[in-house]
């Protein structure tokens, strides 16, 4: 059976890089840089994708095989694949309604999606489009008025897991931004302006939405701020470290599931378990806040070889995968799910708002076909299938 016959994408883009190569064309380049770039040299950006091409699977032929099952539970739930949609700031900028057309398809298909606080939808219309069930990752506020008033929000609408980030105790160095003037303040220059013309679509589509701007943000900040005064809020407001005071504090407010993302260490594990957080994302930024760090699959072998960590926390990664290979190759490491961010905005830009269910369309296919290559009937199967 052709994988396409159970899980319907468009053919004519059957691989990441298919959509990444039509998102390039349809998406302003200063846009594009923004989605695609990295720290400092993007060593770690490269390694992340690299580091997976190591990672080798056993095939089992001729045992009985009943066919896959695909479903993961994480937190009580069930969901109906082992992946979900990371977030990603300024969804919006990249692709105009991003944030809602990916909340969409991740909850059609019962797929976790992440909304980030720096994204371009609010809490509340995520909410609405998701039927309740996106994820919410916080940029830990300054202010602990601020932070209490967004879990406050989050627990209004009943979100089902509360994700803090922890890996951005400074702004990452992306140079392409910085050329592009996306660093804070951002500059609309005649460079961006004249990249923005030549792709009619992108630039139809934001008028239709609206110029993107950081909407679960909006009740905390002054109206009519200009660029520069933007660019002093956002700094004043999410500059700062978390720690362990800060996840305790969240921790005594938040009742439901807590995961911490960005956690690259076994120390920063025993620490989690010992603050009584729920399950942690083994994660680098997607490469985008240090050069010199390990690829997150990586920190995951790493992690997982420490069996004291068992059963006390579901560890999960993102970073790097793109493909099918790649989610077995992660699952087969330790993982007990998987995350990626840049593959669905190539969808959305791609193919506008069939881009999220493609993409998820995609990766189901892909990762049916390594299955029942390897004869894995279940995702526990896979750490049977690493050869290590």
């Amino acid at each position: 059976m052709e994988p396409f016959n159970q899980f319907a994408y468009n053919p004519n883009f059957p691989s990441v890089a298919d959509l990444k190569k039509k998102a390039k064309a349809r998406i302003p380049k200063f846009a594009f840089d923004y989605l695609e770039g990295g720290c400092n040299e993007e060593v770690n950006l490269r390694r992340n994708e690299k580091d997976y091409e190591d990672i080798l699977l056993r095939p089992q032929y001729l045992q009985k095989y009943a066919g896959i099952d695909m479903r993961t539970e994480l937190f009580g739930k069930q969901y109906q694949a082992p992946f979900g949609v990371s977030p990603i700031g300024l969804q919006g900028l990249m692709w105009p309604n991003a944030p809602e057309i990916l909340a969409k398809a991740a909850a059609k298909h019962d797929i976790p999606y992440i909304l980030s606080t720096v994204s371009t939808s609010s809490i509340e219309r995520i909410a609405e489009v998701s039927d309740g069930k996106a994820w919410f990752q916080l940029y830990h506020p300054t202010e602990n008025r601020l932070r209490d008033d967004i879990i406050k929000r989050l627990q209004a609408v009943e979100c089902p897991v509360l994700v803090v980030l922890i890996d951005v105790p400074s702004f990452g160095l992306r140079y392409r931004e910085i050329k592009a003037g996306l660093s804070m303040p951002p500059k609309m220059n005649l460079r961006n302006i004249f990249q923005a013309g030549i792709c009619p679509t992108w630039g139809i589509e934001t008028l239709r939405h609206g110029i993107p701007n950081f909407a679960t943000l909006q009740p905390y900040m002054e109206k009519g701020l200009n660029m520069s005064q933007l660019g002093q809020f956002m700094n004043r407001t999410f500059t700062g470290r978390v720690d362990i005071e800060k996840i305790q504090a969240i921790r005594a407010l938040w009742k439901g599931p807590l995961v911490l993302k960005g956690v690259v260490n076994e120390e920063d594990v025993e620490t989690c378990i010992a603050l009584g957080i729920d399950g942690i994302i083994v994660s680098n930024h997607g490469g985008r806040q240090i050069d010199a760090g390990e690829s997150s699959i990586s920190s995951l072998q790493k992690i997982v070889a420490n069996p004291t960590f068992k059963g006390k926390i579901k560890i999960m990664v993102d970073g790097g995968i793109r493909s099918g290979p790649d989610i077995g190759r992660a699952l087969a490491t330790g993982a007990e799910f998987t995350f990626m961010g840049r593959p669905f905005m190539y969808g959305v830009g791609a193919l506008g708002t069939a881009g999220g269910e493609h993409t998820i369309g995609m990766f189901k296919a892909q990762l049916k076909q390594v299955m029942e290559q390897i004869s894995c009937e279940k995702i526990s199967d896979f750490s049977n299938r690493l050869i290590k």
